[in-house]
């Protein structure tokens, strides 16, 4: 588990160095994602070298939202004038990535050739 969290830990480092060195507006650790992505299709990674530190990572994932809790806090009151627009935009968002997602599926369905209707 010690390397698994190891190869996250440097993807992720290596996500942030190109993000702030290279000035990318894409933020590090997504870039850190696609890194280890990238790694796991090439080779260079073994899926079972990072699956028990992934496994761990993700059966604790209600603790990584805290931080953002406590953020939403801060804002409370500018949330608290703003609601309306931030609604509309989530519940529109929402409804815009299933359609899109649903589209996209079934795009994918058809050009394996199975019937869609």
């Amino acid at each position: 588990m010690v390397r698994g969290l190891a190869i996250l830990l440097f993807l992720q480092f290596v996500g942030e160095l190109l993000s702030r060195g290279l000035a990318i507006p894409i933020p590090g650790n997504v870039l850190g994602m696609g890194l280890l992505l990238l790694a796991l299709v090439v080779g260079v990674v073994r899926e079972e070298w990072v699956q028990e530190a992934a496994e761990l990572l993700l059966s604790h994932m209600a603790l990584f939202f805290v931080p953002a809790g406590v953020g939403v806090m801060v804002y409370f009151d500018l949330i608290g004038k703003e609601w309306l627009p931030i609604v509309a935009a989530t519940f529109l968002s929402t409804f815009v990535v299933m359609a899109v997602t649903g589209w996209v599926a079934a795009r994918l369905d058809r050009g394996r050739g199975e019937n869609v209707e």
